[in-house]
């Protein structure tokens, strides 16, 4: 068994919390046991769970794994606070806000001997694994994703780090990318901002991606591929599947612990993951540098 804490109990927290209390029966999820969790501020118990300070989470031998469920920034110093005191981490995307802390991390893991697994809950959706599907095989023309939602509930530091998941459905389906261009406009006063991103692929092929938040956008996801063989501008219906993205996160995490997952996978997985940050390093910069600010 694995003695587990959870880190921040905001939405993911409780879920992470409510996991780990009613595991998949029969799968490595079973093996992690919640021994409490820690939060800034003063909770007392969640869903029957003890809080405890960060100190007791980090020196306590029975708390082997720590779930980071905490605002993006605070992800770089949480990871290296658990895996410096020889703690297995699984967090939520992304790991850090710069891929050259993200690869420092991963050296620490790799020299504690410990697990440092980045969650990507929007690879587990039942629509994108059918997407997946429906484009392997095919040959790209060129694409774009693009997504709206309402403005941002806090200030974000970067748009290209905090919406990765669009990032990494780009790169999972179609391999790794070059960014060719990228822009920002923001209107901070009306909470607006629209980023958008130009990639090719190793074959040259075009994709675009678009993310845009502020007042009145309704959330929504669209993308549009183009393929010598057709197009495909819908997402797909897929049923739903019986098992939460969540509680799949938490037992792929619980395979890597027992040692279950091929290296062949950790070292794509790996890959996929810092390249992803690389290119949202790259994006944020050329955004800083275009920035049009509305007045």
């Amino acid at each position: 068994m694995f003695g587990t804490v959870v880190v921040g109990v905001g939405r993911a927290g409780q879920v992470r919390i409510r996991d780990l209390l009613t595991p998949l029966p029969g799968s490595a999820a079973e093996r992690l046991s919640i021994k409490g969790f820690v939060s800034r501020r003063h909770l007392g118990d969640q869903q029957g769970v003890k809080q405890i300070s960060l100190k007791e989470a980090l020196d306590r031998e029975d708390i082997q794994v720590a779930i980071v469920c905490t605002e993006n920034t605070s992800h770089e110093d949480y990871i290296q606070k658990f895996l410096e005191a020889g703690k297995h981490v699984c967090v939520e995307y992304p790991m850090s806000l710069s891929h050259t802390a993200a690869v420092e991390l991963h050296h620490l893991a790799e020299k504690k001997g410990k697990v440092l697994h980045e969650e990507h809950i929007e690879l587990l959706t039942a629509e994108y694994k059918q997407l997946k599907k429906n484009v392997a095989g095919l040959n790209l023309l060129e694409g774009t994703i693009q997504f709206t939602a309402g403005p941002p509930l806090s200030e974000l530091r970067s748009l290209s780090f905090s919406a990765i998941a669009r990032l990494t459905w780009l790169v999972d389906l179609f391999g790794e990318l070059m960014v060719t261009d990228s822009s920002m406009v923001e209107d901070r006063q009306n909470q607006y901002m629209k980023m958008t991103a130009e990639f090719l692929t190793k074959e040259q092929r075009k994709l675009t991606w678009i993310e845009e938040r502020g007042p009145g956008l309704g959330w929504s996801k669209s993308i549009d591929f183009r393929f010598d063989s057709g197009r495909i501008d819908q997402l797909p219906d897929a049923p739903p599947e019986p098992v939460g993205i969540f509680m799949q996160d938490l037992e792929l995490f619980g395979r890597k612990l027992l040692g279950d997952v091929p290296l062949e996978q950790l070292q794509k997985e790996r890959r996929r993951v810092l390249h992803c940050l690389q290119l949202a390093g790259h994006i944020s910069q050329l955004c800083q540098s275009t920035a049009h600010n509305c007045t």
